[in-house]
């Protein structure tokens, strides 16, 4: 083995110590604010736990039709992938897009500016760190994986879904959730979970993640976690990805105007 082989070889068994450690760290970590946590650690969680879910699903038509006008222009709505380079191993083609109104506690002031009825109501959620429209084209399958950390929760309010939503359901640690136009579901997403829309019809959703109900020291823990999370090149990147696509979004739409106008 040459020198320049010798180096290579060490620098990838130097990257899988740290995320060998990094994922031991996580998990202590996960273990502290479960048992830590005000609500129960199981994959799926009573929605009458999180008063803020009965204002989502009284005001799920107002964002649906916000919903509705994004839609209109889906070209310019990027896959996940596009915006989060990490989720390209679950999702590699361009079956999944997203609409990001808030990422990890950063407001797309543009995205949010053509919701303002959605992002009223989010605006009311305690402690909420992302919100966005998920949309999955027909026949799409996301496969098993799992959130980054337990401090958050997930939701999600059933916007678009297939007639046969039956056929269309996510998996949570072995507990099935099926999806209903107006209702909403709360999971812990570090549980693993996946997707699957086996219908001809699109899925669409407000997904949320929330800071999950903790006692006060395992809050603290949480925020400093996400406050370290929000400094990787996992979020540092994504964000600089999602202002690239408000940039293509904002010269459209400016476009679009600009040729009403005459």
């Amino acid at each position: 083995m040459n020198a320049t082989a010798m180096f290579a070889a060490l620098r990838a068994a130097r990257k899988k110590s740290v995320r060998s450690l990094g994922k031991r760290i996580l998990r202590k970590i996960d273990r502290y604010m479960a048992a830590n946590s005000l609500v129960p650690d199981e994959p799926v969680l009573d929605s009458q736990s999180f008063p803020w879910v009965a204002d989502l699903e009284a005001n799920w038509r107002d964002i649906r039709a916000e919903l509705e006008k994004i839609l209109e222009f889906r070209d310019h709505i990027p896959r996940f992938q596009d915006v989060s380079a990490d989720q390209y191993r679950i999702s590699p083609d361009d079956q999944w897009r997203t609409f990001i109104l808030y990422g990890f506690g950063y407001q797309s002031e543009l995205n949010c500016g053509l919701c303002p009825k959605t992002t009223a109501v989010l605006q009311r959620i305690p402690h909420l760190q992302t919100a966005f429209f998920s949309i999955l084209a027909p026949g799409k399958h996301v496969p098993r994986h799992r959130g980054v950390t337990k401090s958050l929760i997930r939701c999600h309010l059933g916007l678009i879904v297939p007639r046969q939503r039956e056929q269309c359901y996510m998996d949570v640690g072995g507990v099935r959730c099926v999806w209903e136009d107006g209702r909403a579901f709360v999971f812990d997403d570090r549980y693993p979970h996946e997707v699957h829309n086996n219908t001809e019809e699109e899925r669409a959703v407000l997904l949320l993640d929330v800071e999950r109900p903790m006692r006060r020291r395992a809050v603290v823990l949480g925020r400093i976690s996400l406050w370290l999370l929000k400094r990787t090149a996992y979020v540092v990147e994504a964000r600089r990805n999602l202002a690239h696509w408000e940039q293509r979004l904002q010269a459209h739409l400016a476009g679009k105007a600009g040729g009403a106008g005459g």
